[in-house]
């Protein structure tokens, strides 16, 4: 591998105006540093999902804004690679001169493929080490040299110096504590779990990346990245070289981020046997060269960037998954706990705005408040009908009006997904205020929302029409296929060391026997008070990753599945569960079997479904949920809330049920 570096305190260019001239800057640097394409993914140094702004140089290259997604510049062409969850978005935001690539489907061309037979012999092909994990710098290796061409790792990237000045500075907001109750665990604990998985590997140290899995560690959390109470920071962790010597654990995190009051908390978390360090950030590269020189064999993810896999020789290197992953996904049940009350009070807000647009009828009946009028807001008599309703990003800001009235609220855990009509069909649409779709009443609305709590995360989608009774027999079909997908999904009981890949089909099958589907997964993990979005499981057909871990008790799931019509609509059901041991009348070969408890207590829009097509035993679940959904929010509720929650709880009627 080639190494390209130059001082980083090199001039900067001024900012472009716009795509194209951004595109023309950037093939400029890559001429003048000999380079015939170059890779921005949508990482940060730790590969984070969602990024301070300062790491968004997908965005700000290409235009696409989504979370996911891999852009490749070459002198002709300028293409980015994305799901199905961002076709339509992608499409929409790209700018002029970019090509979007469908990924994921069977046709599609990897970028390491295209790059090997769209590149003459002989060319070079640019990353940003430290953005740029292992696992997907040795795909690019592999597939490059078989073609004849080679890699080349640039260490100050070159899409800063088209950015210039107008880069945004990186995040310094100070990282606080979280309890040792609410965490569940002490450091010292979670530091004596590691030592053990150390032990197990054949290795001495651990080297952390992950930011979520920092905060983890140390029992702590901050507010670098939008949506993500986490702190930028690397992590060591150093296994005692002798019985009745302290184990290591080494933060690199910035003096301003980490007062002394923090450290002292962090450090008493740990206790005796643990010997606590701070470093600031930028030290943990001479700090991985010293584990290498005191001859010590280094974890290293293979999430984790080149940049440090690099640094460690490979006699002296295990890359592999990092052990936290899957320690911290498993919840203890403080955790589970804190989660269930975080959905509880989520519950209570969403409950709320939903009966808002209710009796509002989409806000066309409230004042500047929220409050109903006597006068429906006083509609002008020129306002066609449905014109005082709210768009879609006003709606999400009410919604967030009463998240904020709960207890121990810190923030939306991602951006609000509020899209009416066709832009429901955009699965991670963003409205824009100003230019958003206003609500209507004759389709869908779709929000999909999540809150940050001190205890715990949620994440929670709810498709409603603002008059069921006028939705289309197809639109209230397509929304009951989605309701017994959802129901398959949540009643399914399973031996343990089942992946959340098997299970995926399982949930797609009430959609598949009427030739529908979607284009995303039906499940992630979900942080404790950390990212709504955690591996390592999953329960994904497309991610070939969720069938390498098998489901235990503890972990947190989604239960999401959906329908998208292009241009019409989009459907999804989200609840967020947790995996518990099923008391099963057998035990095939001594296994335990496991199933989902579902900790999101929000009631469907009851007068969608379509009876006519749901078995008893649907039916059945249905009344369950939501007789379960008023025990726990009546108490909380009042007035026209508690009256929309009792019309909303109340038993369907069995109407011609099938078997």
């Amino acid at each position: 591998v080639t190494i390209i570096a130059e001082m980083v305190n090199k001039p900067s260019r001024g900012s472009a105006v716009d795509g194209p001239s951004r595109l023309s800057a950037l093939r400029a640097r890559m001429t003048e540093l000999a380079i015939d394409a170059f890779i921005v993914p949508s990482d940060d140094p730790h590969q984070s999902e969602y990024v301070a702004t300062c790491y968004e140089r997908r965005a700000f290259i290409s235009g696409f804004k989504g979370s996911s997604g891999t852009a490749v510049i070459t002198q002709a062409a300028a293409l980015l690679w994305t799901d199905g969850r961002y076709f339509l978005q992608a499409e929409a935001e790209l700018f002029p001169g970019w090509t979007l690539v469908k990924d994921r489907l069977p046709e599609t061309v990897p970028v390491e493929q295209w790059l090997a037979a769209n590149l003459t012999g002989g060319a070079s092909v640019g990353i940003d080490p430290f953005v740029t994990s292992e696992s997907a710098a040795a795909e690019l290796r592999r597939a490059l040299k078989a073609a004849g061409k080679k890699l080349v790792t640039i260490l100050r990237n070159p899409v800063d110096d088209v950015w210039g000045e107008d880069r945004p500075p990186p995040p310094a907001a100070p990282a606080f504590s979280l309890s040792d109750a609410i965490a569940g665990c002490t450091v010292a604990a979670k530091v004596a779990q590691i030592e053990q998985a150390l032990e197990h590997a054949g290795a001495d140290v651990l080297v952390v990346t992950a930011l979520d899995e920092i905060a983890w560690l140390f029992n702590t959390r901050g507010s670098d990245i939008a949506f993500c109470p986490v702190t930028y920071a690397y992590a060591l962790v150093r296994r005692p070289a002798a019985a009745g010597a302290k184990a290591l654990a080494c933060w690199f995190v910035d003096e301003a981020k980490a007062c002394p009051e923090l450290l002292s908390a962090v450090r008493t978390s740990a206790g005796c046997a643990v010997d606590v360090q701070r470093s600031d950030y930028a030290d943990v590269t001479e700090a991985v060269k010293a584990e290498v020189a005191a001859g010590r064999t280094v974890l290293l993810p293979l999430a984790c960037c080149t940049a440090l896999h690099e640094l460690v020789p490979a006699a002296q290197k295990m890359a592999q998954a990092s052990p936290i992953a899957l320690l911290k996904a498993c919840k203890n049940e403080a955790e589970v706990a804190g989660m269930r009350e975080a959905h509880l009070r989520d519950a209570v807000a969403l409950s709320k705005f939903l009966a808002w647009l209710e009796r509002t009828d989409g806000g066309a009946l409230a004042d500047q408040d929220g409050n109903v009028t006597a006068v429906g807001a006083k509609r002008k008599a020129t306002d066609a009908p449905g014109t005082a309703r709210v768009d879609e990003a006003r709606a999400a800001e009410v919604l967030e009006s009463f998240r904020k009235e709960q207890e121990d609220y810190v923030g939306p855990s991602f951006e609000t997904i509020s899209a009416y009509g066709s832009n429901g069909a955009v699965i991670h649409y963003k409205p824009e205020a100003g230019s958003c779709a206003r609500l209507g009443d004759e389709s869908l609305y779709l929000v999909d929302s999540g809150g940050q709590y001190g205890c715990g995360t949620t994440d929670v989608t709810r498709t409603i029409h603002l008059k069921p009774a006028a939705a289309s027999y197809h639109m209230r079909a397509c929304w009951t296929r989605v309701l017994q997908a959802h129901i398959a999904c949540d009643t399914v009981v399973f031996p343990e060391g089942i992946t959340g890949y098997q299970l995926d089909a399982i949930a797609r099958a009430p959609l598949w026997r009427h030739g529908l589907d979607y284009r995303h997964g039906t499940g992630h993990g979900v942080g404790a008070f950390l990212n709504v979005h955690e591996g390592p499981h999953g329960m994904s057909l497309s991610r070939i990753s969720t069938n390498e871990v098998g489901l235990v008790p503890g972990m947190t799931l989604s239960n999401e599945p959906g329908y998208y019509e292009d241009g019409a609509f989009g459907i999804r059901l989200e609840n967020i569960m947790v995996v518990r041991v099923v008391d099963t009348e057998h035990a095939f070969d001594g296994k335990r079997y496991l199933g989902f408890e579902h900790l999101t207590l929000v009631p469907f829009q009851r007068e969608l479904v379509d009876v006519a097509l749901l078995s008893e035993r649907e039916r059945k679940w249905v009344d369950d949920y939501h007789a379960k959904c008023y025990e726990v929010l009546a108490p909380k509720l009042s007035g026209p809330d508690l009256a929309w929650l009792e019309a909303n709880c109340a038993p369907i009627e069995p109407k011609c049920a099938s078997s």
